[in-house]
């Protein structure tokens, strides 16, 4: 297992090896290069086998043709042999070294060749060709990009991102699809626009500049040809265990230790139980595993989603196997939230692979490869919509009485897709379904993408799982995962030659009786607890997202109220607050719907957001001094009664419960102050907002510990913003408003509103309900958390805060004997709410009058979000 890379064009030994480091925890053990006048190729080695000699590039004899290699073939040795037979010279045991001697013999007929796993960049000097070659399931990944005339490759994305010209911009229409559809790895296309995939089963020939795709197996097409001419002792179950075994066993070879991830199910513990009979019976295969079998699981104590009992039971039927449990937690997934979408490169359908993402991290303590059940459920209709499309299959071919039959045996998995199906129906909350939350625009733009499936024959349903729909992701997922902790992923059941076997017997080998993957059911009963092969739930590497969902409001909520949510042009932020405050009161089950626009938020600030280099802020000119810039898109100065005054923004830390507040803004006051401010003869004030006191004194309260009753959700529909903040329209400060002033005076005041807005008399419910209710401040997309996750109240006191404040900074100026300018022309405090559509002056501890101070803020200088600027000097 490796990393590789490389580009087209002239030599650049700086960006090979910067690729090269991009791609480090892909092959720890090594690197190695290859550069020509218009060629560069690299390798980052995890070594396996021949861990002596097997570094690349590989060269042929003459170093006509060389190779950088990723993954195993597992049929090597047999293809060795025979290349040996025409007199081909190996100077290494390792797999890679067929690839050189064997497209030097078969040339692109060779790679149909090959069983195994393979991402190949193999340069043929001699005709100038470059050929990039994936394996026939896609199970190692090859990403490229044109660069002008020229072409960067590698085995993961972010290499491309890092080390190309090109700018990196979203593929909106394989956003549109992942959202809409919850559909992705299904083509060329990836989320990044301008970085595509090679397919799988596919080449890309690159020659004087132009790239040619063919597709070197036509597996595919072969495994539904003559389907129905089977041999009918073919479906013997002793006959597919065999054929499983020496998949298991070729996936055996190995020079370092091999482990098995194991999550409960059927797939998995086939895995595990082929795997500990050879250990039992003493198989050369099976040396790498050791003298007992590591297994590698994550398990969910308490929740629907645990699969512990199903391990156990495997566990106490065999023996020689040393179990490792990982327990991962919501708190654990928030805190790995960033590395993990960073790891994953694109979006993820759910949090499952995070379950994934916690067994590779323990497992690398123990082993190097890593056995997995992937691709069973695919080639063998592990999934319940599977049971329909055969029913449709039977229907269409005129089997009525196996039809009815099957029926009846598939009875208890039917009603349990039916009521899920029904529930959808039934479902009358637009706000649980993404359509209603995507933005018009958006749509609009793709309401041509269509996805659909085939539904009325199931081979082919599963070919195009296999090679185009649902295994496509789950094989980026397994491949990410693993290289990040630099483990090696092998997947048993995508075995070319069990492929081809499966798909030779009749399909009622795959569903028989009710029960689908029924060979391997019936080859594995023996060997494995009945409460494994006889399990319908099936759960595998998941997480009890409902669970994290309902549990983690904090961390969800300071995504989607942040800034960059509500600003994005594909989903509209106050439709996905609102749903998401459906689904916490129940009305709702869909916490994929979240994690997609979650996931698309996250991986668009990884990825596609730059860090914005503030833009030069504008000098003041014309002064004696310069204490501060000016917030982006805001002004310095002001005219206010005919005067021009300045007004400079104060950074601080955040504010929390707690604090003192008065002692804080003193302390920076002081400091700019102290190193800045020279100022003679000239009166400056200090205006403070009413946030950081509020967030000081616990009158901000976090939306997750505020419930709205019936009427905070009633009521704030009516509300409008008004001059004096962000108002009461939400639920969140509704209820805030109710419990300071008292339900029966806010009904007031929304029924006199009511009757007054007719006549153009706007403001009465602020009027009514009093000051304290109109100094609300809900969240604010902008601000800095927590912020913009809570809901606050009016400072207590605000003129006492402000008499306070003044009285803190006086005294902090005298004793620190600055200049006594400083300290003698300083006029006082305000603290004001204020944003970008009113001012409201809450204490005012100056010579000066509110309608001052309002004038003087009337276009809001100050910057709550990413300026963390509560505090103005005023000169």
């Amino acid at each position: 297992m490796c990393g590789i890379a490389g580009f087209t064009g002239k030599k650049n030994s700086a960006m090979l090896k910067a690729l090269s480091i991009d791609l480090s925890h892909r092959g720890p053990d090594g690197e190695g290069f290859y550069e020509s006048e218009n060629l560069s190729l690299l390798n980052r080695r995890l070594a396996i086998i021949d861990r002596k000699g097997g570094d690349q590039p590989i060269y042929n004899e003459d170093k006509s043709i060389v190779t950088v290699f990723n993954g195993e073939i597992y049929n090597y040795k047999e293809i060795r042999n025979e290349l040996k037979s025409f007199e081909h010279i190996f100077k290494t045991d390792c797999d890679t070294e067929v690839i050189v001697h064997g497209y030097e013999q078969w040339g692109y007929d060779f790679f149909d060749k090959l069983n195994g796993m393979f991402a190949i960049a193999l340069y043929d000097t001699k005709k100038n060709k470059l050929i990039l070659a994936r394996d026939q399931f896609g199970i190692k990944p090859l990403y490229y990009s044109k660069v002008g005339n020229n072409l960067i490759f590698s085995s993961e994305i972010k290499p491309i991102l890092n080390n190309s010209l090109n700018i990196t911009e979203v593929n909106q229409r394989i956003l549109y699809r992942y959202l809409k559809f919850r559909i992705h790895d299904d083509g060329r296309e990836t989320f990044f626009l301008g970085i595509n995939r090679i397919l799988p089963g596919e080449m890309m020939v690159v020659s004087m500049g132009k790239q040619e795709f063919i597709k070197y197996s036509n597996i595919e097409k072969d495994i539904l040809k003559h389907v129905d001419n089977y041999v009918e002792n073919n479906s013997d179950p002793a006959l597919f265990y065999e054929k499983f075994k020496d998949a298991v066993c070729r996936r055996l070879i190995s020079e370092v230790p091999v482990g098995t991830a194991l999550s409960g199910g059927l797939d998995s513990s086939s895995v595990v139980a082929v795997v500990n009979k050879l250990l039992e019976s003493n198989n050369i295969d099976a040396k790498s595993v050791g003298k007992t079998q590591n297994t590698f699981s994550a398990v969910f104590p308490g929740s629907s989603n645990d699969e512990e009992k199903y391990i156990d039971d495997l566990l106490d039927k065999t023996k020689n196997i040393t179990s490792h449990k990982v327990i991962p937690k919501s708190q654990e997934f928030f805190n790995d939230i960033r590395d993990f979408v960073h790891t994953q490169e694109e979006p993820t359908i759910s949090t499952g692979p995070y379950a994934q993402y916690q067994v590779m991290r323990i497992a690398k303590d123990y082993v190097t490869v890593l056995l997995d059940g992937q691709g069973a459920d695919e080639m063998m209709a592990g999934y319940l919509p599977y049971y329909f499309v055969y029913l449709r299959q039977l229907q269409n071919e005129k089997k009525l009485l196996k039809l009815l039959k099957e029926c009846w045996s598939s009875r208890e998995v039917l009603i349990k897709y039916l009521q899920i199906l029904i529930a959808d129906k039934l479902n009358t909350n637009e706000l649980s379904q993404i359509g209603a939350l995507l933005k018009d625009d958006f749509v609009t733009k793709f309401k041509n993408e269509q996805f659909s499936v085939e539904n009325k024959n199931l081979k082919k349903r599963l070919r195009d799982d296999i090679f185009k729909n649902s295994l496509q992701s789950l094989l980026r997922y397994e491949d990410r995962n693993t290289m990040r902790f630099s483990l090696e992923g092998r997947v048993p059941f995508l075995d070319v030659n069990l492929l081809k076997y499966i798909f030779s017997l009749p399909v009622d080998v795959i569903i028989k009786n009710g029960w689908n993957k029924n060979i391997l059911r019936e080859s594995m009963k023996s060997r494995l607890p009945k409460s494994i092969t006889w399990r319908r739930n099936k759960i595998g590497f998941t997480t009890p997202e409902y669970d994290w969902f309902m549990n983690s409001k904090k961390e969800i909520y300071e995504i989607l109220l942040s800034d960059s949510f509500a600003n994005r042009p594909y989903w509209d932020s106050q439709k996905v607050l609102k749903s998401y405050r459906l689904f916490l009161q129940g009305k709702h089950s869909d916490t994929m719907l979240f994690w997609r626009l979650m996931n698309t938020e996250l991986w668009l600030r990884e990825f596609i957001d730059v860090d914005k280099v503030e833009p030069e802020r504008s000098k003041v000119c014309g002064q004696k001094f310069i204490l501060g810039n000016p917030n982006p898109d805001k002004k310095i100065e002001i005219q206010v009664d005919k005067k021009t005054y300045s007004r400079f923004p104060v950074k601080t830390k955040l504010f929390k419960k707690g604090d003192d507040y008065a002692e804080k803004i003193a302390d920076n006051i002081f400091k700019i102050t102290n190193d800045k401010l020279r100022i003679a003869n000239s009166k400056w004030y200090v205006i403070v907002s009413e946030k950081i006191v509020a967030i000081s004194q616990g009158r901000s309260y976090f939306l997750w510990d505020i419930e709205p009753t019936w009427w905070a959700n009633t009521l704030s529909n009516f509300v409008e913003r008004t001059p004096y903040g962000i108002g009461l329209g939400s639920a969140w400060t509704m209820q805030l408003a109710i419990d300071e002033a008292g339900l029966p005076r806010i009904l007031l005041a929304s029924l006199i509103a009511a009757l007054t807005k007719p006549f153009g008399i706007r403001g009465m419910f602020y009027r009514i309900a009093g000051s304290s209710a109109a100094s609300i401040d809900g969240p604010t997309e902008y601000s800095l958390y927590p912020s913009n996750v809570s809901a606050k109240l009016a400072p207590k006191d605000p003129q006492k805060a402000a008499e306070k404040i003044e009285k803190e900074i006086g005294l902090k100026l005298k004793n620190e004997e600055l200049r006594i300018e400083n300290s003698e022309y300083f006029g006082g405090v305000v603290i004001i709410d204020a944003n970008d559509i009113g001012r409201n002056i809450l204490g005012n501890a100056t010579d000066k009058p509110d309608s001052f101070f309002k004038q003087l803020m009337r276009d809001n200088p100050m910057g709550q979000g990413s300026e963390g600027t509560p505090v103005v000097i005023v000169v």
